[in-house]
């Protein structure tokens, strides 16, 4: 007997818990071998960043990562994956965001957080602007190439 695999996503002010998202995940299954997270902090930017605030339209976030996520469930064949991203005031050090993927083997766990947390850095819906030590504001910070190039080796052909 298949079990249908459901997303989890979430998107939230407060911090997470890895170790209990991985047992959140997990709890129960003996068909899981391999589980891989991401977790995202938030850099200090060579001591300049204060925090970095992210905002997201409520509703349309968490409907297009799980959009992406229920892509990733179609690619390989996973026990489960777990999105969270955060928002408001976020000081260097803290958690971002968090990928958790399970599977049976852990080259699909792998490669569905990479395509999961690629599209989380490019072209979900938040907005991030720097705030800095001297009390500047850095601007409104945009998606790098490189996170581009790296989202778009997913695209199906």
């Amino acid at each position: 007997m298949t079990v249908a695999v459901v997303p989890m996503v979430r998107i939230q002010a407060a911090d997470f818990d890895v170790a209990a998202e991985i047992a959140l995940l997990t709890q129960g299954r003996v068909d899981v071998g391999a589980v891989v997270t991401f977790t995202g902090l938030c850099r200090d930017e060579a001591g300049s960043l204060a925090a970095l605030e992210l905002e997201h339209y409520p509703g349309m976030a968490e409907a297009e990562i799980t959009r992406i996520a229920n892509e990733a469930i179609e690619r390989w064949p996973l026990a489960g994956i777990t999105a969270i991203h955060r928002f408001g005031r976020i000081k260097p050090g803290e958690n971002i965001v968090l990928v958790v993927a399970g599977s049976k083997h852990r080259q699909a766990a792998f490669e569905a957080a990479s395509f999961l947390m690629d599209y989380l850095k490019s072209r979900a819906p938040f907005w991030k602007k720097e705030h800095r030590i001297d009390g500047s504001e850095g601007g409104w910070v945009d998606a790098k190439e490189s996170d581009e190039a790296a989202a778009a080796r997913w695209a199906k052909s």
